[in-house]
């Protein structure tokens, strides 16, 4: 029973990680790496200052959603002002710094992580079991209807021409780098509550769990899925964590397992790479006509809120 759980709950967190990774990705266009180091920042925040600090769990996770935001807002202010391989580039070293420094400080465990970490629920039984993983899926279904809300309507009409062409966007009077910003910490604020709800979950974070892995994991994620869909990254974010618990009930040797699952997910990422380059749920780019144009034309062009002044 509990093992079945910790899947479910498993998937709802990476979820959660998913759809707020691709509401960077896919909807605002900026190619960052580093959205495991706030679903980390969240664990840490939370968990150290529950156990320093004897506040309650609930404080301990929105304090973690608070500084998984500021650290995306120190990170963003800088970085988001350029674009492509020099964003990728700073984020992975934000992330490879951050973890280095967690590495190194006594009082966030070191190399080894944290362990004895307070549980959300006072015991964990049976009933505290299924409550979690009801909270998780709740909290998975918020944040895909949360970013659903930013990216419908007009303001997701103006998230979709800054990212298509941000020099129309910036031509038409918009201020492109507030609105990264704003995505950006939203996104990373979402991963930071995820982080405190596993912290408190698994009762154990290290390092290791949060490192450029975990970076290829939710990005093939929504990649799978389908980048710039609602569900895709809940498809993709199933399917990946579906598969490799597939392969412990064959009783494989753990020499063997380890290779298989890496084989599973390269082999995947490049079928979906070949035969459906947009994801499960991806759309088809738009056919070119004879004379050159679209057949269909991008929301950019004909949204009333770009035009606004």
């Amino acid at each position: 029973m509990e093992y079945a759980a910790s899947i479910f709950i498993l998937i709802g967190l990476f979820v959660i990680l998913a759809a707020s990774f691709n509401l960077i990705l896919g909807y605002s266009g900026l190619m960052s790496i580093a959205h495991p180091i706030f679903f980390g920042l969240g664990a840490y925040t939370s968990s150290l200052s529950v156990m320093y600090f004897h506040i309650p769990v609930i404080a301990g996770i929105l304090l973690g959603i608070i500084v998984a935001f500021l650290f995306s807002i120190a990170l963003s202010l800088p970085a988001l002002r350029i674009s492509g391989d020099y964003l990728v580039i700073a984020s992975m070293g934000f992330q490879l710094g951050v973890l280095q420094i967690i590495r190194n400080l006594d009082w966030t465990g070191g190399a080894g992580g944290v362990t004895g970490i307070t549980p959300l629920f006072d015991e964990i039984a049976r009933t505290s079991v299924l409550s979690y993983v009801a909270l998780v899926f709740v909290a998975a279904a918020a944040t895909v209807a949360l970013v659903a809300w930013i990216v419908t309507g007009d303001y997701g009409k103006a998230i979709a021409a800054m990212r298509d062409d941000e020099d129309a966007f910036k031509a038409l009077g918009r201020n492109a780098v507030t609105m990264k910003i704003v995505l950006f910490g939203i996104g990373s604020a979402c991963a930071g509550f995820a982080g405190g709800l596993y912290a408190h979950y698994f009762l154990f974070i290290s390092p290791d769990q949060f490192d450029l892995l975990y970076s290829a994991g939710i990005l093939t994620m929504v990649v799978v899925g389908g980048m710039g869909t609602i569900m895709g990254p809940v498809v993709g974010a199933v399917l990946l964590q579906v598969m490799p618990q597939a392969l412990s009930f064959l009783r494989l040797p753990a020499a063997i397992t380890g290779p298989t699952q890496g084989i599973m997910f390269t082999g995947l990422v490049l079928i979906f790479l070949f035969l459906k380059p947009n994801g499960v749920l991806g759309k088809a780019p738009p056919r070119k006509t004879d004379d050159g144009d679209d057949d269909d034309l991008a929301s950019v062009n004909t949204s009333p809120v770009v035009g606004k002044r």
